[in-house]
């Protein structure tokens, strides 16, 4: 049986996200929603700062958003200790110049190009997610 975890996802586009939510909640997984860096990082409790804000297993990070970009996002969330460890799975329209960026980071777990394959993105978070698992015991 695959790990099920509970997913951020960080989209601007209200289309990606039910995809998304649609998708992936008939996994058995929890979705939670932002539409942008800042309001990621409020709902993980980083600004302004909440103890026991909810940590999800794996953050869905769109690039080209509006406010605060997945790129500042992932450097933030890269400085706290509590959401450092957190993979990341890149989902972007912007392919390898992104991917470029974020070759330094540790928490980057898997780039996906839009548009995607919804059976090949379930089976990568599947992978992400059970890898998580093993690896914490």
């Amino acid at each position: 049986m695959s790990a099920v975890g509970t997913l951020l996802v960080v989209d601007d586009e209200p289309e990606i996200v039910t995809l998304l939510k649609f998708i992936l909640e008939k996994d058995g997984h929890r979705i939670l929603e932002a539409s942008n860096g800042a309001v990621a990082l409020e709902r993980l409790g980083v600004e302004p700062p909440v103890p026991d804000a909810p940590r999800p297993d794996l953050i869905i990070l769109d690039i080209m958003m509006p406010v605060m970009d997945g790129y500042t996002l992932n450097n933030r969330l890269q400085k706290e200790p509590k959401t450092k460890s957190i993979p990341i799975l890149v989902l972007t329209a912007k392919g390898q110049k992104m991917r470029d960026l974020f070759e330094m980071a540790p928490n980057v777990a898997a780039y996906v190009q839009k548009p995607f394959d919804p059976k090949m993105l379930r089976e990568l978070i599947s992978s992400i997610l059970d890898g998580r698992k093993n690896a914490a015991g």
